[in-house]
């Protein structure tokens, strides 16, 4: 198996990290522009199947040269280039998943792509992180375990184990995208009908050992091709988790429109757009850093077996690993597209064609994989 990783940032390097312990990956080439910090890390990690490239992802003749290298691309570029990665991997016969993203359809631009994947042999898998990623392939599971489902209900969070006010939150991704969760819409099945909600709304207390009571509330996105894929089900959410309070101040911040995408600013006659003020502001006051983080993580699908009710429910808490200073939420996602990436390379997966995380991945050896590498997924 050779893989090629796209992106020397957090996930990649990660992803990395992962595929060169592995006896059937034989190649591993990690391609960036930023070639100084994919050469350092190969130097901290000292792997004989790790090869770095110099590459621009905006030159398609390079991008398409460095993708036929490998069996597997592992794509954790920014999301905009998903639909051009995938594109030429399927000209050049090579499977790929990515990380996803919703904002300008780019998960549906690679899924629309199944025809000509198919034809040419090829997986596509996108969306693979947590919320979508873990989430989806947890709920295809529970749902697969039932003969009827009713309803799913997904929570997430990415929280600092030791919360600092005033926000109890600290980032482990990128902040505008945690603006934009927090800003668009939140699009939830209810009695079988899809219904967009305001984000930050309909808090609820959730209960996690260790954490105490946490809050949930809706956010955008983490619903992804899920409404599609489970569209005869009668209920179907997503929900952020935060220390409880969060919700409230993130909510006026919200509503005094200091997370507005669109709206500017004049200082001394120059324009600003108000949310590159509040990410410039906020960023150094909320990076994570040295401290710990935790991913908390519950999928509740609920239905009937064998005529009679039955709910299944995943639960996961996993931390920063103090011993790599892997961050729990880079754990959680980098791990679960490596796994996946192998499971095409393996020939676990054979299903030909671009298709959701939930449609595709084999959701009890995802668990037993997730578990090899320290992220426990509790099943009830």
């Amino acid at each position: 198996m050779r893989v090629v990783v796209l992106g020397a940032g957090l996930m990649g390097r990660e992803v990395v990290r992962d595929l060169v312990k592995q006896d059937e990956v034989k190649k591993v080439y990690l391609a960036d522009r930023a070639i100084r910090q994919a050469e350092d890390f190969a130097e901290e990690l000292m792997s004989d199947k790790l090869d770095i490239l110099l590459l621009d992802a905006n030159n398609d003749v390079q991008l398409s040269d460095v993708i036929a290298l490998g069996h597997i691309v592992v794509n954790a570029l920014f999301y905009t280039f998903n639909e051009r990665v995938a594109q030429c991997a399927v000209e050049r016969g090579v499977h790929v998943v990515d990380l996803g993203g919703h904002i300008g359809g780019a998960t549906e631009k690679v899924l629309a792509l199944h025809e000509q994947a198919a034809a040419k042999g090829v997986t596509l898998i996108p969306d693979l992180g947590v919320a979508p990623g873990m989430i989806n392939i947890l709920a295809g599971y529970g749902v697969s375990k039932l003969d009827e489902t009713n309803e799913i209900r997904l929570y997430v969070g990415g929280v600092p184990v030791k919360p600092e006010p005033p926000l109890d939150y600290n980032v482990v991704f990128s902040l505008e995208g945690l603006f934009d969760h927090y800003t668009d819409p939140s699009r939830v099945i209810r009695d079988r009908k899809v219904l967009e909600l305001p984000s930050l709304t309909e808090v609820e207390p959730l209960e996690f050992e260790r954490y105490g009571t946490m809050e949930a509330f809706h956010t955008s996105g983490g619903t992804s091709t899920m409404l599609e894929s489970f569209s005869n089900v009668t209920t179907l959410e997503y929900k952020t988790i935060r220390y409880p309070g969060h919700a409230e101040k993130a909510r006026l911040l919200a509503e005094l429109g200091l997370l507005n995408r669109e709206s500017s600013i004049y200082v001394d006659g120059k324009p600003l757009r108000v949310r590159d003020v509040m990410m410039a502001h906020l960023t150094p006051r909320l990076r994570l850093g040295d401290k710990s983080d935790a991913v908390l993580l519950r999928v509740i699908v609920s239905g009937e077996k064998d005529g009679s009710p039955k709910t299944v429910t995943f639960n996961l808490i996993t931390e920063k690993d103090q011993t790599t200073n892997e961050t729990a939420m880079a754990r959680a996602t980098a791990n679960t597209i490596s796994v996946v990436a192998q499971m095409i390379g393996n020939g676990v997966i054979t299903k030909r064609g671009a298709w959701p995380p939930e449609q595709i991945v084999p959701g009890e050896l995802y668990i037993e994989e997730m578990k090899k590498r320290g992220v426990v997924i509790e099943e009830r």
